[in-house]
Protein backbone atom coordinates (compact mmCIF):
# COMPACT_ATOMS: atom_id res chain seq x y z
CA UNK A 1 0.00 0.00 0.00
CA UNK A 2 1.39 3.33 -1.03
CA UNK A 3 1.21 6.12 1.57
CA UNK A 4 0.51 9.48 0.03
CA UNK A 5 2.10 12.75 1.03
CA UNK A 6 -1.29 14.10 2.08
CA UNK A 7 -1.69 11.27 4.59
CA UNK A 8 1.73 11.90 6.07
CA UNK A 9 1.01 15.60 6.34
CA UNK A 10 -2.32 15.00 8.06
CA UNK A 11 -0.75 12.54 10.50
CA UNK A 12 1.94 15.04 11.47
CA UNK A 13 -0.68 17.77 12.03
CA UNK A 14 -2.78 15.51 14.26
CA UNK A 15 0.22 14.48 16.32
CA UNK A 16 1.27 18.10 16.65
CA UNK A 17 -2.19 19.09 17.91
CA UNK A 18 -2.17 16.24 20.44
CA UNK A 19 1.28 17.21 21.69
CA UNK A 20 0.13 20.83 21.95
CA UNK A 21 -2.89 19.83 24.01
CA UNK A 22 -0.81 17.62 26.30
CA UNK A 23 1.82 20.34 26.66
CA UNK A 24 -0.74 22.99 27.56
CA UNK A 25 -2.30 20.70 30.15
CA UNK A 26 1.14 19.97 31.59
CA UNK A 27 1.99 23.65 31.81
CA UNK A 28 -1.31 24.27 33.56
CA UNK A 29 -0.30 21.74 36.19
CA UNK A 30 -2.23 18.74 34.97
CA UNK A 31 -0.60 15.39 34.43
CA UNK A 32 0.63 14.72 30.95
CA UNK A 33 -2.20 12.31 30.25
CA UNK A 34 -4.74 13.96 32.59
CA UNK A 35 -6.96 12.07 35.04
CA UNK A 36 -5.75 13.85 38.23
CA UNK A 37 -8.00 14.36 41.26
CA UNK A 38 -8.85 18.01 41.89
CA UNK A 39 -10.07 19.91 44.95
CA UNK A 40 -10.96 23.47 45.97
CA UNK A 41 -10.02 25.79 48.79
CA UNK A 42 -11.04 29.34 49.80
CA UNK A 43 -8.53 31.97 50.96
CA UNK A 44 -8.79 35.59 52.09
CA UNK A 45 -5.96 36.47 49.65
CA UNK A 46 -3.90 34.69 47.06
CA UNK A 47 -0.58 35.80 48.59
CA UNK A 48 0.89 35.93 45.08
CA UNK A 49 -0.11 32.34 44.24
CA UNK A 50 -0.34 31.61 40.50
CA UNK A 51 -1.47 28.64 38.42
CA UNK A 52 1.10 25.84 37.99
CA UNK A 53 2.49 26.55 41.47
CA UNK A 54 3.47 23.46 43.44
CA UNK A 55 1.30 21.71 46.02
CA UNK A 56 3.52 20.00 48.61
CA UNK A 57 3.07 17.55 51.44
CA UNK A 58 5.90 17.39 53.98
CA UNK A 59 8.15 19.18 51.48
CA UNK A 60 7.39 16.76 48.61
CA UNK A 61 5.48 17.95 45.55
CA UNK A 62 2.19 16.04 45.19
CA UNK A 63 0.19 18.31 42.87
CA UNK A 64 -0.22 21.58 41.03
CA UNK A 65 -2.39 24.72 41.31
CA UNK A 66 -4.85 24.79 38.41
CA UNK A 67 -6.78 28.07 38.82
CA UNK A 68 -6.77 31.13 41.10
CA UNK A 69 -10.03 33.16 40.84
CA UNK A 70 -11.78 35.94 42.74
CA UNK A 71 -15.11 35.01 44.28
CA UNK A 72 -17.82 37.50 43.25
CA UNK A 73 -15.60 40.56 43.50
CA UNK A 74 -18.61 42.90 43.63
CA UNK A 75 -20.32 40.96 46.41
CA UNK A 76 -17.84 40.22 49.14
CA UNK A 77 -19.73 38.36 51.80
CA UNK A 78 -17.09 36.38 53.81
CA UNK A 79 -13.66 37.99 54.00
CA UNK A 80 -12.02 34.54 54.38
CA UNK A 81 -13.55 33.36 51.07
CA UNK A 82 -12.47 36.05 48.63
CA UNK A 83 -10.19 33.79 46.53
CA UNK A 84 -11.01 30.33 45.19
CA UNK A 85 -8.12 28.05 44.31
CA UNK A 86 -8.47 24.86 42.31
CA UNK A 87 -5.61 22.39 42.71
CA UNK A 88 -4.87 18.83 41.68
CA UNK A 89 -3.42 15.80 43.47
CA UNK A 90 -1.29 13.82 41.02
CA UNK A 91 -0.54 10.95 43.41
CA UNK A 92 -3.37 8.45 42.92
CA UNK A 93 -2.72 6.84 46.31
CA UNK A 94 -3.00 10.15 48.21
CA UNK A 95 -6.40 11.22 49.48
CA UNK A 96 -6.88 14.34 51.65
CA UNK A 97 -8.24 13.26 55.01
CA UNK A 98 -11.24 14.97 56.54
CA UNK A 99 -10.06 17.92 58.65
CA UNK A 100 -7.01 18.57 56.46
CA UNK A 101 -6.07 22.12 55.51
CA UNK A 102 -4.16 23.76 52.69
CA UNK A 103 -1.95 26.77 53.37
CA UNK A 104 -0.47 29.34 51.00
CA UNK A 105 3.21 29.77 51.92
CA UNK A 106 4.90 32.91 50.49
CA UNK A 107 8.60 32.62 49.66
CA UNK A 108 11.42 34.79 48.41
CA UNK A 109 11.28 33.53 44.81
CA UNK A 110 7.93 31.75 44.55
CA UNK A 111 4.71 31.00 46.37
CA UNK A 112 3.62 27.44 47.04
CA UNK A 113 0.66 25.74 48.65
CA UNK A 114 1.21 23.21 51.41
CA UNK A 115 -1.22 20.40 52.23
CA UNK A 116 -1.53 19.93 55.99
CA UNK A 117 -2.80 16.37 56.23
CA UNK A 118 -4.71 15.48 59.41
CA UNK A 119 -5.29 11.78 59.90
CA UNK A 120 -8.26 11.05 62.15
CA UNK A 121 -9.21 7.50 63.07
CA UNK A 122 -12.34 6.47 61.19
CA UNK A 123 -12.65 10.05 59.92
CA UNK A 124 -12.65 9.17 56.25
CA UNK A 125 -11.34 11.14 53.28
CA UNK A 126 -12.51 13.97 51.06
CA UNK A 127 -14.15 13.11 47.79
CA UNK A 128 -12.87 14.45 44.52
CA UNK A 129 -14.13 18.00 44.05
CA UNK A 130 -14.55 18.72 47.79
CA UNK A 131 -13.59 22.08 49.26
CA UNK A 132 -10.88 22.16 51.93
CA UNK A 133 -10.19 24.79 54.56
CA UNK A 134 -7.59 27.28 53.33
CA UNK A 135 -5.25 29.56 55.29
CA UNK A 136 -2.53 32.03 54.32
CA UNK A 137 0.80 31.99 56.07
CA UNK A 138 2.41 35.24 57.10
CA UNK A 139 3.52 37.11 54.01
CA UNK A 140 7.18 37.45 53.26
CA UNK A 141 7.15 41.20 53.90
CA UNK A 142 5.55 40.69 57.28
CA UNK A 143 8.09 37.96 58.08
CA UNK A 144 10.93 40.28 57.16
CA UNK A 145 9.47 43.07 59.27
CA UNK A 146 9.08 40.74 62.24
CA UNK A 147 12.60 39.35 61.95
CA UNK A 148 14.30 42.65 61.11
CA UNK A 149 12.63 44.71 63.83
CA UNK A 150 15.05 43.53 66.59
CA UNK A 151 17.97 44.16 64.23
CA UNK A 152 16.67 47.67 63.55
CA UNK A 153 16.45 48.41 67.26
CA UNK A 154 20.00 47.16 67.82
CA UNK A 155 21.28 49.33 64.96
CA UNK A 156 19.56 52.38 66.44
CA UNK A 157 21.18 51.70 69.81
CA UNK A 158 24.54 51.27 68.08
CA UNK A 159 24.17 54.58 66.28
CA UNK A 160 23.43 56.32 69.58
CA UNK A 161 26.60 54.81 71.06
CA UNK A 162 28.62 55.95 68.04
CA UNK A 163 27.22 59.48 68.41
CA UNK A 164 28.27 59.55 72.06
CA UNK A 165 31.79 58.39 71.14
CA UNK A 166 32.09 61.08 68.46
CA UNK A 167 30.97 63.76 70.92
CA UNK A 168 33.54 62.54 73.47
CA UNK A 169 36.32 62.62 70.86
CA UNK A 170 35.37 66.16 69.81
CA UNK A 171 35.46 67.26 73.43
CA UNK A 172 38.88 65.70 73.84
CA UNK A 173 40.40 67.49 70.86
CA UNK A 174 40.59 70.91 72.46
CA UNK A 175 43.80 72.98 72.59
CA UNK A 176 45.23 71.58 75.84
CA UNK A 177 44.45 67.99 74.92
CA UNK A 178 46.01 68.39 71.48
CA UNK A 179 49.13 69.98 73.01
CA UNK A 180 49.44 67.12 75.54
CA UNK A 181 49.02 64.57 72.79
CA UNK A 182 51.69 66.25 70.65
CA UNK A 183 54.07 66.28 73.62
CA UNK A 184 53.38 62.61 74.27
CA UNK A 185 54.02 61.77 70.63
CA UNK A 186 57.31 63.68 70.82
CA UNK A 187 58.34 61.67 73.88
CA UNK A 188 57.46 58.47 72.10
CA UNK A 189 59.53 59.52 69.08
CA UNK A 190 62.55 60.34 71.26
CA UNK A 191 62.17 57.02 73.07
CA UNK A 192 62.13 55.20 69.73
CA UNK A 193 65.29 57.04 68.62
CA UNK A 194 67.00 56.16 71.91
CA UNK A 195 66.00 52.56 71.51
CA UNK A 196 67.47 52.57 68.00
CA UNK A 197 70.81 53.88 69.27
CA UNK A 198 70.83 51.29 72.05
CA UNK A 199 70.18 48.57 69.48
CA UNK A 200 73.10 49.82 67.36
CA UNK A 201 75.39 49.81 70.42
CA UNK A 202 74.29 46.30 71.26
CA UNK A 203 75.07 45.19 67.71
CA UNK A 204 78.57 46.68 68.01
CA UNK A 205 79.17 45.01 71.37
CA UNK A 206 77.99 41.70 70.01
CA UNK A 207 80.36 42.01 67.04
CA UNK A 208 83.27 42.82 69.40
CA UNK A 209 82.49 39.97 71.74
CA UNK A 210 81.67 37.41 69.06
CA UNK A 211 85.25 36.03 69.05
CA UNK A 212 85.19 35.69 72.83
CA UNK A 213 81.83 34.01 72.67
CA UNK A 214 83.18 31.59 70.06
CA UNK A 215 86.11 30.70 72.35
CA UNK A 216 83.75 30.31 75.29
CA UNK A 217 81.53 28.00 73.29
CA UNK A 218 84.60 26.02 72.15
CA UNK A 219 85.77 25.68 75.76
CA UNK A 220 82.32 24.63 76.80
CA UNK A 221 82.34 21.93 74.11
CA UNK A 222 85.79 20.72 75.25
CA UNK A 223 84.60 20.73 78.86
CA UNK A 224 81.51 18.80 77.84
CA UNK A 225 83.64 16.20 76.06
CA UNK A 226 85.91 15.92 79.13
CA UNK A 227 82.88 15.51 81.36
CA UNK A 228 81.54 12.80 79.09
CA UNK A 229 84.90 10.98 79.21
CA UNK A 230 85.06 11.41 82.98
CA UNK A 231 81.54 10.08 83.33
CA UNK A 232 82.55 7.09 81.20
CA UNK A 233 85.56 6.44 83.46
CA UNK A 234 83.44 6.88 86.59
CA UNK A 235 80.97 4.38 85.20
CA UNK A 236 83.84 1.95 84.52
CA UNK A 237 85.19 2.45 88.08
CA UNK A 238 81.72 2.02 89.51
CA UNK A 239 81.35 -1.19 87.55
CA UNK A 240 84.71 -2.45 88.88
CA UNK A 241 83.76 -1.48 92.43
CA UNK A 242 80.54 -3.38 91.99
CA UNK A 243 82.49 -6.41 90.74
CA UNK A 244 84.88 -6.19 93.72
CA UNK A 245 81.94 -5.83 96.08
CA UNK A 246 80.30 -8.91 94.60
CA UNK A 247 83.60 -10.82 94.91
CA UNK A 248 83.97 -9.73 98.53
CA UNK A 249 80.42 -10.85 99.22
CA UNK A 250 81.16 -14.26 97.73
CA UNK A 251 84.59 -14.60 99.45
CA UNK A 252 84.96 -16.17 102.90
CA UNK A 253 86.28 -13.04 104.64
CA UNK A 254 85.72 -14.38 108.13
CA UNK A 255 87.61 -17.60 107.39
CA UNK A 256 90.51 -15.66 105.88
CA UNK A 257 90.67 -13.35 108.90
CA UNK A 258 90.63 -16.35 111.24
CA UNK A 259 93.51 -17.97 109.33
CA UNK A 260 95.46 -14.70 109.40
CA UNK A 261 94.90 -14.39 113.14
CA UNK A 262 96.09 -18.00 113.62
CA UNK A 263 99.22 -17.34 111.53
CA UNK A 264 99.96 -14.16 113.50
CA UNK A 265 99.53 -16.07 116.76
CA UNK A 266 101.98 -18.77 115.63
CA UNK A 267 104.43 -16.10 114.44
CA UNK A 268 104.17 -14.36 117.82
CA UNK A 269 104.91 -17.70 119.50
CA UNK A 270 108.04 -18.16 117.35
CA UNK A 271 109.19 -14.63 118.11
CA UNK A 272 108.63 -15.23 121.80
CA UNK A 273 110.78 -18.39 121.67
CA UNK A 274 113.47 -16.58 119.68
CA UNK A 275 113.49 -13.71 122.15
CA UNK A 276 113.77 -16.18 125.02
CA UNK A 277 116.84 -17.85 123.43
CA UNK A 278 115.21 -21.14 122.46
CA UNK A 279 116.37 -22.91 119.32
CA UNK A 280 119.30 -22.19 117.01
CA UNK A 281 117.96 -18.81 115.90
CA UNK A 282 117.33 -17.82 119.50
CA UNK A 283 120.82 -18.81 120.59
CA UNK A 284 122.29 -17.00 117.59
CA UNK A 285 120.46 -13.83 118.51
CA UNK A 286 121.09 -14.08 122.29
CA UNK A 287 124.67 -15.55 122.42
CA UNK A 288 126.99 -12.72 121.34
CA UNK A 289 130.13 -14.88 121.62
CA UNK A 290 128.68 -17.46 119.24
CA UNK A 291 127.85 -14.68 116.84
CA UNK A 292 131.47 -13.42 116.86
CA UNK A 293 132.83 -16.94 116.37
CA UNK A 294 130.61 -17.52 113.39
CA UNK A 295 131.64 -14.16 111.95
CA UNK A 296 135.36 -14.93 112.39
CA UNK A 297 134.96 -18.39 110.87
CA UNK A 298 133.18 -16.90 107.89
CA UNK A 299 135.95 -14.34 107.38
CA UNK A 300 138.71 -17.01 107.67
CA UNK A 301 136.87 -19.28 105.25
CA UNK A 302 136.68 -16.44 102.77
CA UNK A 303 140.45 -15.88 103.09
CA UNK A 304 141.14 -19.61 102.60
CA UNK A 305 138.97 -19.81 99.52
CA UNK A 306 140.61 -16.73 98.09
CA UNK A 307 144.10 -18.23 98.64
CA UNK A 308 142.93 -21.54 97.17
CA UNK A 309 141.76 -19.70 94.07
CA UNK A 310 145.12 -17.92 93.61
CA UNK A 311 147.49 -20.79 94.73
CA UNK A 312 145.78 -24.14 94.05
CA UNK A 313 149.21 -25.88 93.78
CA UNK A 314 149.72 -25.38 97.50
CA UNK A 315 146.83 -27.68 98.31
CA UNK A 316 146.46 -30.02 95.32
CA UNK A 317 149.27 -32.17 93.80
CA UNK A 318 148.96 -32.66 90.05
CA UNK A 319 150.81 -35.61 88.32
CA UNK A 320 151.67 -35.07 84.69
CA UNK A 321 153.25 -38.09 82.86
CA UNK A 322 154.01 -39.78 86.16
CA UNK A 323 155.77 -36.74 87.62
CA UNK A 324 154.32 -35.14 90.73
CA UNK A 325 154.22 -31.40 90.93
CA UNK A 326 155.02 -29.99 94.29
CA UNK A 327 153.25 -27.01 95.54
CA UNK A 328 154.99 -23.89 96.75
CA UNK A 329 155.87 -24.01 100.43
CA UNK A 330 153.80 -21.95 102.85
CA UNK A 331 155.34 -19.19 104.81
CA UNK A 332 155.17 -19.11 108.57
CA UNK A 333 152.53 -16.46 108.49
CA UNK A 334 150.43 -18.44 105.99
CA UNK A 335 150.76 -21.63 108.10
CA UNK A 336 149.47 -19.77 111.17
CA UNK A 337 146.49 -18.40 109.21
CA UNK A 338 145.67 -21.84 107.83
CA UNK A 339 145.82 -23.42 111.23
CA UNK A 340 143.64 -20.72 112.65
CA UNK A 341 141.09 -21.30 109.93
CA UNK A 342 141.03 -25.03 110.51
CA UNK A 343 140.67 -24.53 114.23
CA UNK A 344 137.74 -22.18 113.72
CA UNK A 345 136.06 -24.71 111.46
CA UNK A 346 136.56 -27.53 113.93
Amino acid sequence: MKVTKEFKTGLVVVLSILLLIFGVNYLKGNSFFGGDDFYYAYFPTSGGLTPSASVTLNGVEVGKVLDVDLVRPNQFIDKNKRVLVKFSIQDNELKPALGSKVEIVPGLLSVAMNLDQHYIADGGFHKVGDTLVGTVSQEITEQLQTELLPVKQKLENLMESVDNIVVSINAFWDTSAAYSLDASLGEVKRAINTFGRVAENLDGMIDDERAKLDRIFTNVEVLTDSLNETIHQVNYITKNVGTITDSLKKADINGTIDMANLALAEFNTVLTRVNSGEGTLGKLLEDEELYHKITDASDNLSILLEDLRHHPERYISVSVFGARTKGAPLTKDEERKLKKILDSIN
